[in-house]
């Protein structure tokens, strides 16, 4: 099981409104969704809508909230924002070293300039969830995914 400081209360919670598009009542994905935001370290205050719409069990509520994360009309927990920020600062690190370690090695000897790299993607840190990284691509801040590769975009 991933480390919960590293995921997404985000993935938990998008998973329990698509059980409660099946059936409103479940209370099992209700149960999940009320258990992922103490898990998760979400309190009352974090997002009181959200946190009023599991308590009274709104699955139209509470399904309007996951969308509108979805579609980037609502801002995203804070938790997650900083979840998403870390992981994307860990991965430029990552590139970076390997960048560096590529280009170190490239030149040949002591007395030359060396090569550029030409890397510009990297497996991400296994630290971090794959839907950490998949999100980072659905906002359009890492591209690729194919093969476990993922690289900046243009301009990124």
């Amino acid at each position: 099981m991933a480390d919960l400081d590293m995921s997404l209360v985000h993935t938990v919670l998008t998973a329990a409104a698509a059980e409660l598009e099946a059936d409103p009542s479940s209370d099992a994905a209700w149960a999940k969704a009320k258990g992922a935001l103490p898990d998760h370290g979400v309190g009352a205050e974090d997002d009181p809508e959200l946190t009023a719409a599991i308590a009274e069990r709104d699955a139209e509520g509470f399904r309007a909230i996951v969308a509108g994360w979805q579609s980037g009309e609502r801002v995203m927990l804070e938790r997650d924002r900083l979840v998403l920020k870390r992981a994307m600062k860990a991965y430029r690190k990552s590139l970076k070293v390997t960048i560096l370690d590529a280009e170190s090695s490239l030149g040949g000897g002591p007395m030359s300039s060396g090569r550029k790299s030409t890397i510009t993607g990297i497996m991400p840190p296994r630290r971090y969830p794959i839907e950490v990284w998949d999100h980072l691509v659905h906002q359009g801040r890492l591209a690729g995914g194919s093969r476990g590769i993922y690289e900046l975009p243009p301009g990124g």
